[in-house]
């Protein structure tokens, strides 16, 4: 039997009021983007949280984020790294960037935090050349450019040990993805990439229909 609960914006509040816990320094950060233009790439708290305990359930240590913004997300997997664990963060926004590190100095977690700023496909090579980085990476969080979804996907999996998890967002593309109509190259790429994962045997997989949609691929 299928169930699907319709969550209405009332029954958004009660999970909201139930069960969110958002340390101060994220409610600040999400205050200030939230007068940003581009304040909409911003993921909810309620994702951030999500992002928080599958961060610390799954232990990680080594972490890989592909777009940052202003760095709610970056800043929820910093603070559930243990002390001596680090997430590289590629941006290509100097300015998102300073907003992102200056918020994880705040918090206390700068020294988890390696932000490098470019064309993240660059960055991820880079990483990749590094001695011990491939296969060395416990968890990488996509949210970036939808066209380079599926490079960034490639990239990550080469960086990941056995047994690690990529996590990617907006899979679900506000519904873009069976809309017929829809045909601009964000939308196409998505659906193609969503394609390309389904039929990936590197991976075990699961899409959850949170927030914009969530992808887990498991490297096998």
């Amino acid at each position: 039997m299928r169930i699907q609960v319709d969550l209405s914006a009332k029954l958004q509040d009660y999970v909201t009021a139930s069960s969110l816990r958002e340390p101060q320094i994220l409610a600040e950060l999400r205050e200030y983007t939230s007068t940003l233009p581009l304040h909409l790439l911003q993921i909810s708290p309620e994702q951030g949280q999500f992002l928080r305990v599958l961060v610390s359930a799954l232990r990680v240590r080594k972490a890989v984020e592909v777009g940052v913004f202003t760095g709610y997300s970056l800043l929820c997997t910093a603070l559930a790294l243990p002390p001596t664990g680090t997430v590289v963060a590629c941006e290509i926004s100097e300015e998102w960037a300073a907003i992102a590190i200056d918020h994880c100095k705040r918090a206390g977690v700068a020294d988890r935090v390696d932000v490098r700023v470019g064309d993240a496909r660059v960055t991820l090579d880079a990483l990749l050349a590094e001695p011990g980085a491939r296969g060395s990476f416990d968890f990488v969080f996509i949210d970036a450019d939808k066209e380079n979804y599926e490079a960034y996907y490639e990239a990550g999996l080469e960086l990941l040990r056995p047994g690690g998890l990529v996590l990617v967002d907006n899979v679900l593309w506000k519904g873009a993805v069976i809309d017929e109509e829809a045909q601009d190259d964000e939308t196409r790429a998505v659906r193609a990439f969503n394609a390309k994962v389904r039929d990936d045997d590197r991976v075990d997989l699961s899409m959850l229909p949170f927030a914009d949609g969530l992808t887990f691929a498991l490297k096998r």
